[in-house]
């Protein structure tokens, strides 16, 4: 008889044992739930701070791109202008500057021709003195035909 007791007692014993675990378990997926819900809950929030930071980086982008290009459009905009009058007295000037440069040195090659020439009539002069002086020497004389060849080359000198 403590059998059959003991018996109808371990099956209430194993019902209580099955009711609690599966209370147990009930709690366990409760508790699941939440941490999965806030684990949720945290990637959104950090998917939500990419987000914003993804907007600041792409505003700061498009800021520095807008600075960058009115630098570029300031930087090649010609700050030049052309007075007419003022370019065409500084273009006299410098062909009037030209134009004395060039007489100068036109006097100078004119003056070192001059010079040039004076000199070669010069020896000129005197290779044909030398020549004269020669040509009677040799009449006078009747030399070697070798003194008429040192004449010929005075005169080829």
């Amino acid at each position: 008889m403590t059998l059959s007791i003991r018996s109808p007692l371990l099956r209430r014993v194993a019902v209580v044992a099955l009711v609690f675990g599966g209370l147990a378990a009930c709690q366990k997926n409760d508790a699941s739930a939440q941490v999965a819900g806030k684990l949720n809950d945290a990637a959104q929030a950090a998917g939500q701070k990419l987000d914003q930071a993804a907007s600041y980086v792409g505003q700061q982008v498009d800021a520095t791109k807008a600075t960058a290009q009115q630098n570029l459009e300031s930087a090649s905009a010609p700050s030049i202008t052309i007075d007419p009058a003022s370019l065409a007295s500084t273009a006299e000037a410098h062909l009037q500057g030209a134009a004395s440069a060039t007489n100068a040195q036109l006097g100078k090659a004119a003056a070192l021709t001059g010079q040039s020439l004076e000199t070669a009539g010069r020896k000129l002069q005197e290779w044909s003195a030398q020549s004269s002086a020669s040509s009677a020497s040799v009449s006078a004389s009747s030399s070697a035909p070798g003194d008429s060849s040192d004449a010929q080359k005075q005169m080829d000198k």
